[in-house]
């Protein structure tokens, strides 16, 4: 319960009290219920609607292929991560580890695209703790083909056992794996998941201890085997979940869509709305 009314306070935005759909008269009252009628849309002939906060919405096609596509990006970031993390349990003169070390640069960029994928199409309602996720993603990803181009490739390393080598080449990937951080942590404060709350304490953990030298490798192992079963278990919970959990609520998203002035006047109506019950 704690961690819903967490999520409540930090990823969405201050609104007035819930009313009914939109009501209003004359000219507003045509522009609110094209607003309506944006949120509802007519994907099936007996759509199920969701009371928002602005007004009734529905879940349609378009929607449904978002979330789709979110939880894919999820899966497909896991999949890439558990793949190369599996390389330094297997012994070495595995076949299947020797794959695996001849693709880690291949495993970690699907991985970053997968991760760039699910954070493009994730729903928070503050959108600039969504572009601060980006960003960091972003400037994971160049400080990750920096090191890539100017360190690992002239040591004749991949980026993964460069940067296992070498612990400070952290600072330069670490911020994709902050957007990450913050990617489970919305879902962990939003939806309760242990995996996700745990991942938010192991993702961090585990880097600060390889750059700080801090932790013997031993941990490490088993920090990192962890977050391996976590993530998995994580990605695919995503996929029991209704596809209406990761949308929220719809007509915050259209509201705040709206010009000003027809924010204004909606959230009049609103008002009055309110006030006549």
């Amino acid at each position: 319960m704690a961690s819903r009314v967490m999520s409540t306070a930090l990823f969405h935005t201050s609104l007035p009290p819930k009313p009914k759909p939109f009501a209003s008269t004359g000219t507003r009252k045509a522009r609110n219920r094209s607003v309506t009628c944006k949120a509802l849309g007519e994907s099936s002939p007996n759509p199920t609607v969701y009371q928002g906060i602005y007004g009734p919405w529905t879940v349609d096609p378009a929607d449904v292929r978002e979330v789709i596509l979110y939880r894919s990006g999820l899966v497909t970031a896991a999949t890439s991560f558990v793949t190369a993390s599996s390389a330094a349990f297997l012994p070495e003169e595995s076949w299947v580890s020797e794959i695996i070390r001849q693709n880690l640069d291949l495993l970690y960029a699907v991985g970053a695209g997968g991760l760039g994928l699910s954070l493009v199409l994730i729903h928070i309602y503050v959108t600039e703790i969504k572009r601060t996720l980006q960003a960091l993603w972003a400037l994971g990803v160049v400080g990750s083909l920096a090191t890539y181009g100017s360190l690992a490739q002239p040591s004749g390393e991949n980026l993964v056992q460069y940067v296992v080598d070498n612990p400070t080449a952290v600072w330069f990937v670490g911020p994709l794996f902050a957007a990450l951080t913050g990617l489970v942590f919305k879902e962990g404060l939003c939806y309760g998941k242990l995996e996700a709350g745990i991942l938010t304490f192991i993702i961090p953990t585990v880097l600060l201890g390889h750059l700080t030298g801090l932790m013997d490798d031993g941990v490490k192992a088993t920090l990192l085997g962890f977050w391996m079963a976590l993530f998995v278990i994580f990605a695919g919970r995503k996929f029991t979940q209704p596809i209406k959990d990761d949308i929220g609520d719809k007509s915050i998203f259209i509201f705040k869509s709206l010009p000003e002035d027809e924010k204004q006047s909606l959230v009049k109506n609103l008002e009055l709305e309110k006030n006549r019950n």
